[in-house]
């Protein structure tokens, strides 16, 4: 009797259970929520749901995690510290990450169309009939968003090198294709290369267009990143012109 007693008094606390079982649960919804986009599940309006959800979720995983450590903490009678402290953890990450992309939003200009030229940002042609499908047009917006952009991003302008634009041209070809970006079009005589670079968890596809020109120094590298869906790409294309505007620099 004494023995089934002691065992009762150590049983795992049911909170500290059920708040890992959430926390589990919110994690795989919200890793599904963009991947199922990505494979056509669901449209991405509905794994933007599933994401807030999660997210919310996460957060009474983690309070109710928060309880399991109250009550299983050393020296109680109950069990179940570590997986309160698992589920507590698992349930920051969860919440963690939707919050950390609506800070995001937050911060960044709700633009989604990104170039080095804002006076003559490089033109699309090879991936004009592939953009059909998406909501918005590769039409520049013009003075407003080129504002947002240089207050935004002061940083993304043009790079000049003093290389022949031969020799840029097949560095920039080359560092598109190592980037894993999808080459669309290599055109070298018009110094145009386009491609399209899609994103690990949505799979939003991005177009990028790179144009080389030569000038009096060397070449002049011009780039510009635009997104198929979306008012505002969280910072998303700028990235990607840093990255690799960075890579042509280094190896110019």
């Amino acid at each position: 009797m004494e023995e089934n007693s002691e065992k009762k008094n150590h049983n795992y606390s049911p909170v500290a259970i059920i708040g890992l079982t959430f926390g589990l649960l919110a994690g795989v919804a919200e890793i599904l929520s963009g991947f199922g986009n990505k494979w056509g599940v669901w449209n991405y309006r509905t794994g933007f749901a599933i994401l807030r959800w999660a997210a919310y979720c996460g957060g009474a995983a983690g309070i109710i995690s928060l309880i399991g450590c109250i009550l299983a903490r050393p020296g109680s009678k109950r069990r179940g510290l570590i997986l309160s402290l698992i589920g507590l953890l698992i349930g920051i990450v969860v919440m963690g990450i939707p919050w950390s992309y609506w800070q995001r939003v937050r911060h960044v200009p709700a633009i989604h169309d990104i170039t080095t030229n804002t006076d003559n940002p490089p033109r699309f042609v090879a991936i004009l009939p592939l953009r059909k499908s998406g909501i918005n047009t590769v039409q520049y917006g013009g003075p407003e968003i080129a504002a947002k952009q240089r207050e935004a991003y002061p940083d993304i302008v043009p790079l000049e090198l003093p290389l022949p634009p031969v020799q840029v041209f097949k560095h920039a070809t080359n560092i598109a294709r190592s980037l894993g970006w999808q080459l669309v079009d290599v055109n070298e005589p018009e110094g145009r290369v386009e491609a399209t670079d899609t994103t690990f968890w949505f799979g939003f596809k991005d177009d990028i267009v790179v144009r080389v020109t030569a000038t009096d120094r060397g070449s002049r590298i011009d780039v510009r990143s635009v997104s198929r869906l979306g008012k505002s790409d969280l910072g998303t294309n700028a990235k990607r012109i840093r990255g690799y505007l960075k890579k042509l620099r280094e190896m110019g």
